[in-house]
């Protein structure tokens, strides 16, 4: 089955993919123009054929918020609390230059979350 991870965010949201055991960090939209991005985001589920969308819900008015996100998509949601400083802290250790973290930071993110839910289930 072919998962779509979203890390949503009020500027960013962080896509990863998983066609099986393993999340990879897909991308990142950053945007302005809501319909936009979920307009965007649409395309990408039709392009990669995903058949089942978790959004990653973290605790306080971003998880409210990112709970409406997924109704949207008609998602499930997981628990991605951390997902981002772990992301942080695993691009770190490998190395990875300032800028290209910055850049795909919301896309790890994702993948660890997304990774975490296919663990888990």
């Amino acid at each position: 089955m072919k998962l779509l991870g979203i890390d949503y965010g009020r500027r960013k949201i962080g896509l990863a993919v998983s066609n099986g055991k393993l999340a990879e960090p897909y991308q990142v939209i950053r945007y302005k123009d809501t319909e936009k991005m979920i307009a965007h985001i649409q395309r990408i589920i039709e392009k990669q054929k995903i058949e089942k969308i978790i959004v990653g819900i973290s605790e306080g008015e971003m998880g409210e918020e990112s709970k409406k996100f997924a109704k949207i998509f008609k998602a499930n949601t997981f628990d991605e609390t951390l997902s981002s400083h772990d992301a942080q802290q695993m691009s770190i250790q490998s190395h990875m230059s300032k800028k290209k973290r910055k850049e795909m930071e919301d896309a790890f993110a994702a993948s660890i979350m997304l990774q975490s839910y296919i663990d888990h289930v």
